[in-house]
């Protein structure tokens, strides 16, 4: 099998230049993207390296190609004939990329209609239906350079099978290649692997509430003791909220309002599988806050913290509130308020962006029923609409 590598801007032109090249039957092998140039890091440009492969048995009339006319040696020029030399090597020179196959000519045509047309309509970058799922992309604001890899993969998939894929295979196909940008992403679904379970983030993001749904899955589905601590001594009827919530569970609470209160908390709630621990929802832009955690919170003890973001915020208040807290070790992230929005795409390029782990997605205010456990199928079927909260 003759393989090659190319070099282009886009898969578009990638596409173009095997087809070019090694014509009809050629069979892309793979394809990333690359950076070259740049400076300190900083500025690369990106293309598509894609490597094609062609069948050698294929004869040289299915192959598109510019080809220079090879120099006959002086030693074979003797074994011939001189009358006949130049006619039958100019002949069989020129005549081999003449004898095209009408299916690869027709093929050169669409693509050459596809190019000129996509010119003349800048805003159609992709044939159907893969630019509608560009539109959703941009609709959902997915992050640029996973639209890009997505889109290259599917200009792949859509050159290999000629356009010829079913609905519903298409539909599978865009899901796999999203799926696949959650591949760096492990740490998927609530598992709590040590006693006690922090829960941190700024204020109106729903940690009380996602407290209490999580504690009640836990005792529901578990069969866990489980038990609270709240330090949010800073909001108005805060520590009535969770008192509320926990009359409701039947399960035992404290308030801390130091860090010595913490630590009798702690030695009365030993004998429970579960803590609980309820956090101030103060202004994230303020370091001093996360300071003040720990200053109440003995983070010397078996803990892990999971930081709380609502899906109505930006992606960049979303990357600056996981910035302030990363003094504190951040097992993973929470996103609550997906029935208040029916934009995800911040949600996916923080996750892909930081390979940050997601335990759960809360969509209302229903304990504990406004709760799914979080894995990349649930976050691809919110882009893709196919999961409504509404």
């Amino acid at each position: 099998m003759n393989v090659k590598r190319y070099q282009a801007e886009s898969m578009t032109e990638a596409i173009k230049m095997v087809r070019d090249e090694l014509g009809n039957d050629a069979v892309i092998l793979s394809s990333k993207p690359i950076f070259t140039g740049g400076f300190l890091g900083m500025f690369k440009k990106r293309s598509i390296e894609v490597f094609a492969a062609v069948d050698p048995q294929v004869t040289p009339a299915q192959v598109v190609t510019k080809q220079k006319l090879k120099k006959v040696p002086l030693n074979a020029m003797k074994t011939v004939p001189k009358d006949k030399q130049p006619v039958e090597a100019l002949t069989k020179q020129k005549l081999e990329p003449m004898q095209t196959s009408t299916e690869v000519m027709k093929e050169l045509e669409d693509l050459k209609t596809m190019i000129k047309e996509l010119k003349q309509r800048p805003d159609k970058t992709y044939p159907e239906p893969i630019h509608s799922v560009y539109q959703l992309f941009v609709e959902q604001e997915i992050d640029q350079t996973i639209q890009r890899d997505v889109m290259d993969q599917l200009l792949v998939n859509w050159s290999q099978s000629h356009g010829g894929s079913s609905e519903e295979e298409f539909s599978n196909q865009v899901k796999a290649e999203l799926l696949n940008q959650f591949s760096t992403v492990k740490d998927w679904g609530f598992h709590a692997e040590k006693k006690y379970l922090n829960i941190v983030g700024p204020t109106g993001v729903g940690k009380t509430t996602t407290l209490a749904k999580a504690a009640a899955l836990c005792m529901l589905k578990q069969n866990k003791r489980v038990a609270f601590i709240t330090t949010d001594t800073y909001r108005i009827a805060a520590i009535d909220q969770l008192k509320t919530y926990a009359k409701i569970l039947n399960v035992p609470i404290e308030v801390a309002y130091n860090l010595e209160d913490f630590q009798k908390a702690i030695e009365r709630f030993s004998h429970y599988d579960l803590v609980f621990i309820d956090t101030a929802g103060r202004n994230f832009r303020n370091a001093d806050y996360v300071r003040d955690l720990q200053n109440i919170i003995d983070f010397s003890v078996e803990m892990e913290t999971y930081l709380v973001l609502s899906l109505t915020s930006k992606q960049k208040d979303m990357e600056d509130i996981y910035r302030q807290f990363s003094m504190i070790p951040i097992k993973q992230v929470i996103f609550t308020k997906a029935d208040e929005t029916s934009t995800y795409g911040a949600m996916v390029n923080f996750t892909i962006k930081n390979e940050m782990g997601v335990a759960y997605v809360t969509n209302g205010q229903n304990v504990p029923d406004d709760i799914e456990m979080a894995n990349p199928q649930l976050l691809v079927k919110m882009v893709l609409g196919e999961k409504n909260y509404a």
